[in-house]
């Protein structure tokens, strides 16, 4: 086999310089593989509609200066140093951006977005995890970096596949999100949980996992087909609304995947209300107001509340085999699409166009 053509030099990558400043299209060396970490081609990377916001400082994410932001994307390997074991290169892969460092995993970053709330975090961010996935090549922890299953997920059905194209795959590097926290509690086939809300693209993949795992499923707020999901439409009533949860049975569970905007509403205290003796409760949302629970409920039923920040590794080899067996679907006929597809050049009508598509399973490209 030939050997791989040596990397360009440069390449090109949007940087935002701090807080508060503009994405910027730069030429900056182009990374190479350090132990501990491969590099790929970026075939297509997220183009998340919360990035602006995130690089504006209105929701108080810190990052590294000189961020090339975001850490979701498909690519291909590249390059490799001598402890890559199990990955080859010109293979195709899920890049996710949870990351740990080795020898304390309790600092942990949300690479491209978010440097953590500690000191520690943000001294490990930014000397090695500055430059994330918007660009033509990235450096990937190896522990962030997933084979996939090319051939099952996006080869022909006439040969077994399942035919997806490259941008689909996008929608799993969001999904993972959700389905931690459901792993988190220990959801189960045939159990009933609640998602609250369920109109965005974390919280309708939440109600696409559980369904996935088996579960019964009420929503709140979300247009679901009958079946296994049920639709509640909240009213404000905290009372009626829990009742109304209720209507289909006990509910085990309650997932919240609340957006920071949702502080005031009432559909936390309805849905734990709604909770079962012995029931569990995960909290994956970012809520800016102390929790609503009332604290005898909590403890007269002898609920399990537990925060989930973003998933464990283990979460991701599990939902990429639901997603390559089929029973994780990201077709066009799910409710997944690539609603456009743009060059580095074009970020902001990317972002622009994003920021009208914030709902379920809608996707922005970027694809240097």
């Amino acid at each position: 086999m030939a050997a791989p053509s040596p990397l360009p030099a440069s390449m090109k990558a949007l940087v935002c310089e701090s807080v508060g400043k503009p994405l910027e299209l730069k030429m900056i060396p182009t990374p190479t593989a350090i132990p501990g970490s491969v590099v790929i081609k970026v075939l297509a990377s997220l183009a998340d509609f919360r990035i602006p916001i995130n690089l504006s400082g209105a929701v108080g994410f810190t990052f590294p200066s000189d961020l090339c932001p975001s850490g979701r994307a498909i690519g291909r390997i590249v390059a490799t140093n001598t402890d890559t074991t199990s990955l080859n290169h010109d293979q195709l892969v899920l890049i996710e951006p949870f990351v740990r460092a080795r020898d304390n995993p309790d600092v942990q970053i949300v690479w491209g977005m978010f440097d953590g709330p500690v000191p520690s975090a943000k001294k490990f961010a930014a000397d090695n995890w500055s430059k994330g996935t918007l660009a033509e090549y990235a450096r990937v922890p190896l522990e962030n970096c997933h084979a996939l299953n090319e051939a099952r997920l996006c080869g022909s059905p006439a040969d077994g596949g399942l035919g997806y194209p490259i941008g689909n795959l996008l929608h799993l590097t969001n999904a993972v999100v959700p389905y931690g926290g459901l792993r988190s509690i220990g959801l189960q086939a045939g159990e009933r949980i609640v998602v609250a809300p369920a109109t965005g693209a974390f919280s309708g993949s939440a109600v696409q996992a559980a369904v996935a795992i088996g579960a019964s499923l009420q929503a709140l707020q979300r247009l679901f087909p009958a079946g296994r999901v049920q639709v509640v439409q909240t009213t404000g009533n905290v009372e009626a609304d829990a009742a109304a949860l209720q209507r289909w049975g006990p509910v085990d569970a309650f997932m919240d995947v609340s957006p920071h905007a949702a502080g005031q509403s009432t559909h936390i205290r309805s849905a734990v209300l709604s909770v079962r003796q012995y029931g569990r409760v995960c909290l994956e949302g970012i809520v800016p107001t102390d929790l609503p629970v009332p604290f005898s409920v909590a403890v007269m039923r002898n609920l399990t509340i537990r925060g989930q920040y973003m998933y464990e590794r283990d979460d991701v080899r599990g939902f990429l085999k639901l997603a390559e067996t089929g029973v994780f679907k990201i077709g066009s006929d799910d409710g997944v699409e690539v609603v456009g597809e743009f060059k580095l050049e074009q970020a902001q009508e990317a972002f622009d166009l994003a920021a009208k598509n914030t709902g379920f399973g809608k996707i922005v490209v970027l694809a240097p």
